[in-house]
């Protein structure tokens, strides 16, 4: 194992009810005006909005509201929060909801932070100096925003999809009720599960020249069996509390390096999704179980004994020592099982109801490969012909 950074400096609230110490912790990091940011009604149907307003008030601060974040957070409302934090004297961001909003929030606090057009950091011309505090009340277990350094957001105009990941980003605390995710869809359950899945096979799928720790491996496969038990609870009894809480923790834990450095690790199949969610505005989870699959079988040659791995020690299957690729692609095969039975979409056809188009095809690979200027990958990199080649075979 190659050396590797570990930071994970947010403050975790865990349990039942945390939701009442917000304005209490809010306080306690400094804050004295919050912008409350959060996506459509459920927060107000729920009356969590009402709790976390209630909490800050009785802890003397003051706030303002701003809702409206859909998936895959867009930048033309970071502009709207960013004006609104400057005129309101924002000095504390509380986001109230799932990764979208923990995303949009980050970009926000960039924004009111750095000089300049926020898009800019994003688009890699500038660096991020500086940020806004950040804090999070999470509603969906999924994206890992609430204690990662990352944030992704989609601009308006061209529908490019860009993340950022900074020193900077990460929340100074982050309450995590699983009460608050009861009401969840199925659907958003399935595609929350699959994001927190493949946060952590985006870091098992090492390049050869980086050997993973014993350890790290046990954690990322005990991780994807528990993630698999637990969701196949919750779709059948969504107040299944304990079942909800493990999904949690399981989020956190895949996306703030306990299940390995993100940085070794290879993310061609989030590359590859991004493009797809900024297309056609699908669900994230949902995009990466219909690419994933295509993915494997497109670069399992490159070091089949780690596929292999994957299928004897996640998915119980029996070794083949004379054909170790037999073996590897026993184990894609039942990752894609796993995903169809708790419904989420293993091909583009299924994922967005019709085959993509050659012209799509191609837009989505110059997209990918920020107009022909990178390769994806570190199993194996990926050019602008094989991310065509995987969407064409995904399709």
């Amino acid at each position: 194992m190659d050396n590797f950074g570990f930071h994970a400096p947010t403050q975790v609230i865990f349990g039942k009810g945390t939701e009442a110490q917000v304005g209490a912790l809010c306080k306690e990091y400094g804050a004295h005006k919050v912008l409350v940011h959060f996506g459509g009604s459920s927060a107000k149907k729920s009356g969590l909005l009402d709790r976390v307003c209630a909490s800050l008030t009785a802890a003397g601060l003051e706030y303002v509201l701003l809702g409206g974040v859909v998936p895959n957070p867009l930048l033309s409302k970071v502009y709207e929060g960013i004006e609104l934090g400057k005129k309101e004297g924002i000095d504390f961001i509380l986001a109230v909801g799932g990764g979208s909003v923990i995303d949009s929030s980050k970009a926000i606090a960039y924004g009111m932070a750095n000089e300049g057009d926020v898009w800019d950091y994003y688009a890699r011309k500038k660096t991020i100096t500086a940020s806004m505090p950040v804090a999070s009340v999470l509603t969906m277990a999924a994206a890992g925003s609430e204690m990662s350094n990352a944030s992704v957001i989609t601009k308006d105009e061209g529908m490019l999809k860009r993340g950022l990941s900074t020193k900077y980003a990460y929340c100074k605390f982050s309450i995590l009720n699983p009460e608050l995710t009861y009401t969840l869809p199925a659907y958003q359950t399935a595609s929350g599960c699959t994001d927190i899945m493949v946060h952590t096979l985006e870091r098992y799928f090492l390049n050869n020249d980086c050997k993973a720790l014993a350890i790290t491996d046990s954690i990322a496969e005990q991780l994807l069996k528990n993630v698999m038990r637990n969701c196949r609870v919750a779709l059948k009894n969504p107040t299944d509390y304990d079942a909800r809480a493990e999904i949690m923790w399981c989020s956190t834990l895949s996306h703030n390096d306990t299940t390995g450095d993100r940085s070794f690790g290879d993310w061609a199949c989030h590359q590859l999704e991004h493009e797809l969610s900024g297309m056609f505005g699908i669900a994230h989870g949902a995009g990466l179980a219909a690419v994933w699959g295509t993915w494997a079988r497109y670069v399992y040659k490159e070091n089949p004994a780690r596929f292999a791995k994957l299928a004897v020690n996640v998915f119980g299957i029996p070794c083949n020592y004379d054909d170790i690729e037999a073996t590897a692609l026993k184990g894609i095969a039942a990752m894609e099982s796993f995903f169809r039975h708790i419904g989420m979409p293993t091909d583009i056809h299924t994922l967005i109801g019709k085959e993509l188009s050659e012209t799509e095809i191609k837009e989505l690979a110059y997209k990918c490969s920020f107009m022909q200027t990178r390769t994806i990958g570190q199993f194996k990199k990926l050019n602008l012909e094989d991310m065509e080649n995987i969407y064409r075979l995904a399709k």
